[in-house]
């Protein structure tokens, strides 16, 4: 009775152990998709504001042929 009480209380324990603890395979790469992501769209940012300043800057030059 002993061995059936020991085997049901570590059987309990490794179902309660696989209950809480957590599955974190994968975070690291989702992880640096959205960092990737945030960088494209820092860079695209930064890409539209200077063209548009060179855009804006070009405008305003006269030009001396006509």
């Amino acid at each position: 009775m002993l061995f059936l009480y020991a085997a049901a209380h570590t059987l309990g324990l490794k179902v309660l152990d696989k209950a809480t603890t957590r599955d974190e395979r994968g975070s690291i790469t989702i992880e640096q998709v959205l960092w990737a992501l945030g960088v494209i769209v820092f860079i695209g940012i930064v890409f539209a504001v200077i063209r548009q300043f060179v855009t804006d800057s070009a405008a305003k030059i006269d030009d001396p042929i006509k």
